[in-house]
């Protein structure tokens, strides 16, 4: 089964890339994208996080939104800003934030490899945030939002993207968040043929970030709103893949809206009869493997829990988020399906402790915690045992920017 294909993407010209580069849309909330695309016009939020550019309050799943969406999209097209390339490409795409540099390569990834777990998933979706990217793609008519992808790591893989690389990039940029944006075009024949032989050779590619999307376009495609066949763009979605040796995972934590009825001095109390807890005078961020930070009531703590409840061969049981859901989050707090559970929220480790501080300290949640990041080795175990993560268990670093590449449907 071919896994992955050239495409002809829709790209912002040149002189107006800066100005459309934006921030992947689930990383920003509202107010956030509001602010970052105030005296941008041209920013790729306002696709992505429409509801910015109508009334305060606006419900973000909206059919308004939606349409808002498409409106500014095809405004960008028909203005030019959007150009689609002439023949299917594949397109080099590198990444630095501070001493980290990652290069992968943007791609069509096989729908039917999704739907066999030939490209390999570890974690459920929320509804609610699928359902929304269905409604995303099926108002622009495209995938905007590229799922990250890895693979191991391949020495004629590596040969081909270096060599690309000699060439001047068409675009190189710095994003507000000082990361490096470097973007090649691989249109010449010769060398998409190349990167198709090598890519034949791949046995299996596993999702890194990008569940929600990868679901949805699956499901845009059993719609067969077009009677797709095989070679149709619906058979698709845009991907950036990236070696698993250039990959960077950080911690992705965890905040919890109330302590399920129990005073702090209670809430304590049940912990210590799996955990031990210390009480810690500056933020807790773990160094290792089976450490845990957490912040209640202004007070940090380190946490372990004992070793009778942590013994288990299981790919899915030996994760650290897996064991903190199971032996506190679950049975203390009674959070038994994080998925739809609105109690329970997460917090990317580029936020900071002082990302988790604000959160309690402000009377919105009650408790925090702090992860160590889970292992790239993990995650491919568990998606190479056909299990799948707790959810949000993993957060990569640097984001891919949305609005560089486009997969159009039609």
């Amino acid at each position: 089964m071919k896994l992955l294909s050239p495409f002809r993407g829709l790209r912002p010209v040149a002189e107006k890339v800066a100005d459309v580069v934006a921030p992947p849309y689930d990383v920003v909330n509202t107010a956030e994208a509001r602010e970052l695309a105030s005296d941008k016009p041209l920013s790729f939020l306002h696709v992505s996080k429409p509801e910015i550019d109508l009334p305060t309050g606006t419900d973000p799943y909206d059919e308004s939104v939606y349409q808002r969406g498409a409106d500014s999209f095809n405004a960008m097209i028909n203005d030019g800003v959007l150009v689609r390339d002439e023949v299917p490409c594949y397109y080099i795409y590198q990444l630095t934030m501070g001493d980290h540099v990652q290069t992968g390569i943007a791609a069509a990834a096989s729908i039917a490899a999704y739907d066999k777990n030939i490209i390999r998933k570890h974690e459920f979706t929320r509804p609610v945030k699928e359902d929304d990217r269905v409604n995303q793609i099926k108002a622009l008519r495209a995938q905007t939002g590229p799922v990250f992808l890895t693979y191991r790591q391949r020495d004629d893989v590596d040969a081909l993207v270096e060599k690309k690389q000699t060439e001047t990039p068409v675009y190189d940029i710095t994003s507000d968040d000082g990361v490096r944006h470097c973007f090649w075009v691989v249109d010449d024949a010769a060398m998409v043929a190349a990167f198709n032989q090598a890519f034949s050779q791949m046995d299996y590619l596993y999702i890194a970030d990008g569940h929600h999307r990868s679901a949805a376009a699956s499901r845009v495609c059993a719609m067969k709103e077009n009677q797709a066949d095989e070679n149709s763009p619906c058979e698709h979605f845009l991907a950036v893949m990236f070696p698993d040796n250039q990959v960077d995972i950080i911690d992705y934590n965890r905040v919890v809206k109330d302590l399920n009825g129990y005073s702090n001095e209670g809430f304590l109390a049940e912990i210590k009869k799996r955990i031990s807890l210390t009480a810690s005078d500056t933020p807790v961020k773990p160094v290792e493997k089976g450490q845990y930070g957490m912040y209640l009531d202004g007070q940090w703590y380190s946490l372990s829990i004992n070793e009778e409840y942590t013994d288990s061969a299981d790919a899915v049981e030996r994760l650290d988020v897996q064991m903190l859901d199971s032996n506190l989050i679950a049975p203390i707090l009674d959070i038994t399906d994080p998925r739809r559970d609105m109690r329970i929220d997460f917090v990317g480790g580029i936020r900071g402790l002082e990302g988790l501080e604000k959160r309690v300290d402000s009377g919105e949640m009650a408790v925090a915690f702090s992860l160590f990041p889970t292992g790239l080795d993990e995650l491919m175990a568990v998606a190479d045992a056909g299990k799948v993560m707790p959810p949000k268990s993993t957060w990569f670093e640097p984001k891919l920017a949305d609005g560089l590449v486009s997969y159009v449907l039609d």
